[in-house]
């Protein structure tokens, strides 16, 4: 007997639901279904199924042995296709969604890398900050940055966690000052940003959180804009710190409040829950979680 065989004919008997259905499924006949079951039923020495011409059902033994079979054969079958995989180069269309700003800021820094590393792949990149029902859409992953995530029946992996800052240009703080503290956010121009959660909440180092609310002459819904805003000393703005890391290390832009803690965000990488993760999906988290890793890192304080 080929125990292997006959554990998989025993659980498509069982998924099937009757023995004509799972020699269907293997292609086989109703009668080596029948006799393998057989078979490994004396070798288990214990009866798997009741079974006669009208019902159908586990026993006791049936079902704890089905479990295990189940387990066995789904980590033999993912060991075989990871061992495929290791030999595949990651290829094909792949479709992903992903916030603005993973698509406008910093998409200069890190699609140049991935298109030279994984030649063969045609990606399909979608950019938007409204939440997207990958399956029904036909999305192979998705990026999102948030402060958690609610239930869901995706897969989600933790790329990075990066802290909020709050950033200036050079040139504004030349002409309007340096605050030192959170009240004195008050006296300067702050950029907002239309959304859900467009209050700043500012924990310094000792005391009670401040809550501010930046209104003034520049208000909007894209982080682009104001990004760019930003950079053109238009006033003071909220970033996750791996947006604006490398205006950091250039001097485009300076820490507001550095010894101020403003939260943090999650990169999430999300996909759609499967027994085997397709090499592209696989090969462009893995190239994101490497990009994005080294960016939660401290920025350095202006003055």
């Amino acid at each position: 007997m080929n125990q292997l065989s006959a554990m998989r004919a025993f659980r498509c008997i069982v998924e099937a639901k009757g023995f004509s259905a799972a020699a269907e499924r293997l292609d086989t006949t109703h009668s080596t279904i029948s006799r393998q079951l057989q078979q490994l039923e004396v070798a288990l020495g214990v009866q798997l199924i009741n079974r006669n011409t009208r019902r159908f059902s586990l026993t006791s033994p049936g079902e704890h042995y089905f479990a295990a079979c189940v387990d066995i054969l789904d980590r033999l079958d993912a060991a075989a296709l990871a061992m495929a995989q290791g030999h595949q180069q990651p290829k094909g269309l792949l479709r992903v969604s992903v916030p603005l700003v993973v698509g406008t800021l910093d998409l200069p820094h890190w699609l140049p890398g991935f298109q030279k590393r994984y030649p063969d792949i045609e990606l399909e990149l979608c950019c938007d900050d409204q939440f997207v029902d990958l399956v029904a859409e036909g999305f192979d992953v998705a990026i999102r940055i948030a402060s958690g995530l609610a239930d869901t029946t995706l897969v989600a992996r933790t790329l990075t966690v990066s802290k909020l800052v709050l950033v200036a240009s050079p040139a504004y703080v030349n002409s309007h000052g340096l605050p030192r503290t959170a009240q004195e956010l008050d006296g300067h121009r702050l950029l907002a940003f239309i959304g859900a959660s467009s209050d700043w909440e500012l924990c310094p180092p000792r005391g009670a959180p401040v809550k501010v609310t930046p209104t003034g002459q520049f208000n909007t819904n894209t982080l682009s804009a104001l990004h760019a805003a930003a950079l053109a000393g238009a006033g003071i703005a909220c970033f996750t710190q791996a947006t604006v890391r490398a205006n950091f290390a250039q001097g485009q832009l300076v820490s507001i409040l550095p010894n101020y803690s403003l939260g943090q965000r999650h990169y999430f990488a999300l996909y759609p829950q499967s027994r085997y993760l397709a090499p592209n999906v696989r090969a462009f988290v893995d190239y994101m979680a490497d990009f994005y890793a080294p960016q939660g890192q401290t920025v350095n304080a202006h003055g």
